[in-house]
């Protein structure tokens, strides 16, 4: 006889923002794997969000469902909620996971630019964690923050992006404070586990690498597993930013 895998995570529902690709496809399919319920979040990759879902579903049926929104439109965002509670009965954790990112060197910020960067990487999070917490409390639940090594080191042309994911620092120690004790709010912040879409060449992935501790990048598994971590692992921790960056914000930037 074969032996289950365990499932610490059984019977839990994870919604995810932005999980139909990169980063939070691996969360998703490692918290599956882990016996959760997913609810897929995507705006324009809904081709991948389905074939995920299809995905999983076919692994444990009934198991993964998409649900597509722009989470910029705060209108919106109570959807997600409705959409976990009603297919799987309940909702247990949040993972703020969705991101913009490219550069705004001074001199070229605009406005558009601004609200995207802001929008995306801290307004929502915080007006979807808001909508959240009335089902995340009947579970003493958890709100799980992506967030980023440079909202502690500035990267050099994006200080939208890092303003926004600083914010989003306070933004989770506070959550923490407003909604404790029935809901921990916690946060990772990656470091060179997974290059941007528009890739680095080899030269600057060497010289960010250099800057490790470890002297090696990471990979998206690291991230899903400190999830994991967090939702199933540490009943007593809230408020606290993990950094997963193989030692770079030790060293020299």
């Amino acid at each position: 006889m074969h032996s289950q895998p365990p499932q610490p995570l059984r019977d839990q529902t994870v919604l995810i923002t932005g999980a139909a690709r990169r980063l939070g496809a691996v969360m998703a399919r490692h918290l599956h794997a882990a016996g959760a319920n997913v609810v897929i979040h995507h705006r324009q990759s809904a081709p991948d969000a389905h074939r995920l879902a299809d995905e999983l579903n076919a692994l444990r049926p009934s198991s993964a469902v998409t649900v597509c929104a722009d989470l910029l439109d705060v209108a919106s965002l109570p959807n997600l909620i409705h959409t976990a509670v009603n297919t799987f009965g309940r909702l247990d954790v949040l993972i703020n996971n969705a991101s913009t990112f490219y550069p705004t060197p001074v001199g070229d910020i605009t406005p558009s630019a601004f609200d995207d960067l802001i929008g995306t990487n801290l307004r929502a999070p915080l007006f979807l964690s808001q909508a959240a917490a009335p089902e995340l409390r009947k579970r003493q639940g958890l709100i799980l923050n992506l967030i980023d090594i440079h909202a502690f080191r500035p990267l050099k042309a994006h200080p939208t992006y890092c303003a926004a994911k600083a914010g989003l620092v306070m933004l989770t120690q506070s959550l923490a404070r407003e909604l404790g004790p029935d809901i921990r709010v916690n946060g990772i912040a990656p470091g060179p586990v997974l290059w941007p879409e528009a890739e680095l060449d080899p030269a600057q992935q060497a010289h960010i690498i250099d800057r490790t501790a470890l002297k090696r990048v990471g990979s998206p598994m690291d991230i899903a597993k400190a999830a994991q971590f967090f939702i199933a692992d540490a009943p007593y921790v809230t408020g606290q930013i993990l950094p997963v960056d193989g030692g770079r914000t030790v060293g020299g930037f």
